[in-house]
């Protein structure tokens, strides 16, 4: 596994900018890679997109649809039952009446499971992410490793991290967008 210190940029001229202030002192093209991070959610790890199978926000949603597809059912039979009663409407009006209210209960009762938890800390339900932009990765050794992370502050990058990946033929071949980076 080899060293690698990486800095996150706005823009590609940033980005190349960087990479030139790299290159002026001493770091070879060999070991500066720069690539695009897409924004999270649009990595298509999955054949119909996406980066993960389910929502972790959304994942009570199906008991919360059982919950409302019953309520609404009772509700809607009830409804049904005295429209049936009062106006003399026939049977069908009734069932149709329930089958309305079930339905309309499932969706309440799936949106009611995939809110948030009120007064809950937004930082605690949501993982780190990678924000997208310019990536500039910085192949380095342990005595060249804080002046890479110094000259892409310096350079203007953000969210400067490090990590162990696998440098091959002058780029960072394993890197993955959902791993959260490890700030220096």
């Amino acid at each position: 596994m080899s060293l690698i210190i990486a800095g996150r940029f706005q823009t590609f001229p940033d980005a190349e900018t960087a990479a030139q202030r790299l290159f002026a002192n001493g770091f070879v093209e060999e070991d500066v890679t720069l690539f695009f991070v897409t924004p999270s959610g649009q990595h298509a790890r999955f054949p119909i997109g996406g980066d993960v199978h389910t929502d972790r926000g959304a994942s009570a949603a199906p008991k919360g649809a059982g919950k409302g597809v019953t309520i609404g059912a009772v509700i809607g039979a009830v409804i049904g039952a005295a429209i049936f009663a009062v106006f003399k409407a026939p049977l069908l009006v009734s069932v149709v009446a329930a089958g309305v209210g079930a339905y309309i209960g499932s969706l309440a009762g799936a949106m009611s499971h995939t809110k948030k938890k009120p007064g809950a800390p937004a930082q605690a339900e949501e993982e780190p992410t990678r924000h997208s932009g310019v990536l500039v990765a910085v192949h380095v050794s342990p005595e060249t490793y804080d002046r890479a992370a110094n000259i892409l502050r310096e350079a203007g990058g953000l969210d400067i991290e490090r990590a162990s990946g696998r440098w091959k033929q002058g780029r960072w071949s394993d890197f993955d967008p959902l791993k959260p980076p490890q700030p220096v």
